[in-house]
């Protein structure tokens, strides 16, 4: 069940309607988590014991920690936490990735490199930094554990954020479990808004995008130059209507139900440097990596190269938490080298010039982002800086579909009207009356024109 299918309709308004009409706090937070276990049933009941086990290690080991005066015993809690943690997601994720990576060394032992059939749990990725910032966070004394396991169940596995974020700490979201939030109708009415808008950049943003990219990807030894260009901007498209239409349905959702989630976008495609460009993608997964990587690794308070070390360290293993392959590594390194030179500036560029070779450092990023492989993507590189290779076996397709074009026109016009004091109209305000009718044409288009077949969100990968 996807948040654009008519089962999640169906689902979140049953839902909604359920939590506003239960007036006990401990009744609608029960009622949200048999909810959200459901939700997580929908794709694999099996795996719903590993949010339990997750919920269940990390509320005790909290306990325990805030319990416990020894320093030595605190840390073994910790470990423990990030053990089994880790272990679940090292396992399910990163098994097959280590026995293939390591297959030379383990054959040469005479002993056999065996992969084996794990499918990888829905969302691992996302609720395994969610509970290990929890446990972190109470052992660096900075968030005392909650006393109530089913505050802390329900923020493990509260639905809207369960299978891809954003990543919210528990310093955010407990506090507002432990209350029984209020109804507003102009609340209700701001996280409706944003769930239609979600809706419409993934449906008619990035799935029509993405039609185009697959084509050309999937072929693109066929393709003139031009055409790859596209493909590649169109992919830049189709991830950032993608996952931030998703975040946005997922704070929608819970905005109606009376909950604030934090920011996950913010133009990202106006970033003028690379750690402007981090500062406004996927900002909880920049941020954590931020918090409980980069800082505790010695962050910039250490020398120049010790520096560049960590921030290496922190975008490869930010690349790897993506997915188990080569190309999200490459792509973890290559955001890595760009942040290290960015350290560096000698000159200033204008506005213009930062923008541009920003936005091409990103581009060459997704393209590493998007291939199934190296070989793949050298395939791609080689056709946007090679133009002419290979065209003895043949004329290469100039193919300039009208609606790709239309929507990186659009990409760049909306990126574009954030920035100016029209961005209160895009919101559809309460009271302007315009919305209504603005509101209808996005249902009406929604209806009609959405993209034929079953196109998953592309963060539910990682």
């Amino acid at each position: 069940m996807t948040f654009t299918q008519a089962e999640f309709v169906v689902f979140v308004a049953f839902v909604i309607a359920v939590a506003w009409s239960l007036r006990g706090q401990l009744g609608r937070n029960g009622w949200l988590l048999l909810a959200s276990y459901y939700f997580y049933a929908y794709w694999d009941y099996r795996f719903c014991g590993l949010l339990l086990i997750s919920t269940l290690v990390d509320f005790v080991v909290a306990r325990k920690i805030a319990g416990s005066s020894s320093p030595i015993q605190r840390r073994a809690w910790l470990w423990v936490s990030l053990a089994v943690n880790l272990g679940m997601l090292g396992f399910f994720k990163y098994f097959n990735f280590f026995i293939d990576s390591a297959r030379p060394i383990i054959e040469s032992l005479g002993m056999n490199a065996t992969t084996l059939d794990i499918i990888l749990p829905v969302g691992i990725s996302f609720f395994t930094f969610q509970t290990l910032s929890y446990t972190i966070d109470v052992y660096r004394g900075k968030l005392r554990p909650t006393e109530r396991w089913l505050d802390f169940a329900l923020y493990v596995a509260f639905f809207p954020q369960l299978v891809a974020g954003p990543i919210v700490r528990a310093s955010n979201l407990l506090p507002q479990l432990a209350e029984l939030p209020s109804l507003s109708r102009r609340r209700f009415y701001g996280g409706f808004q944003q769930l239609l808008r979600g809706a419409v950049k993934k449906v008619l943003i990035a799935d029509r995008l993405g039609e185009t990219v697959d084509v050309v990807f999937g072929g693109v030894d066929l393709y003139a130059s031009v055409t790859v260009w596209i493909a590649v901007v169109a992919y830049a498209g189709q991830i950032y209507y993608d996952f931030s239409g998703y975040s946005d349905m997922a704070i929608g959702v819970a905005k109606m139900l009376g909950y604030r989630f934090p920011v996950n976008f913010r133009h990202p495609y106006l970033a003028t440097s690379m750690s402007d460009f981090w500062r406004r993608w996927h900002i909880t997964l920049s941020t954590w990596l931020r918090d409980y990587l980069y800082i505790p690794l010695g962050g910039s308070r250490r020398s120049s190269v010790r520096t560049n070390a960590n921030l290496m360290i922190t975008m490869s293993l930010g690349g790897l938490w993506h997915g188990a392959s080569l190309t999200f590594l490459l792509w973890g390194i290559w955001h890595g080298f760009a942040l290290i030179v960015g350290r560096f500036k000698a000159v200033a560029f204008p506005k213009w010039l930062a923008w541009s070779m920003t936005m091409l450092v990103v581009l060459m990023g997704w393209v590493l982002f998007r291939s199934p492989d190296f070989s793949s993507a050298m395939a791609v590189y080689e056709r946007l800086w090679l133009p002419f290779a290979g065209t003895d076996q043949g004329p290469s397709i100039i193919w300039l579909p009208p609606l790709t074009l239309l929507a990186i026109g659009l990409m760049l016009a909306d990126h574009t009207v954030w920035t100016t004091r029209w961005r209160r109209c895009m919101r559809l305000p309460w009271d302007a009356w315009y919305s209504p009718v603005v509101t209808a044409i996005m249902i009406w288009s929604l209806l009609l024109y959405a993209p034929k077949g079953f196109r998953p969100f592309v963060y539910f990968q990682f």
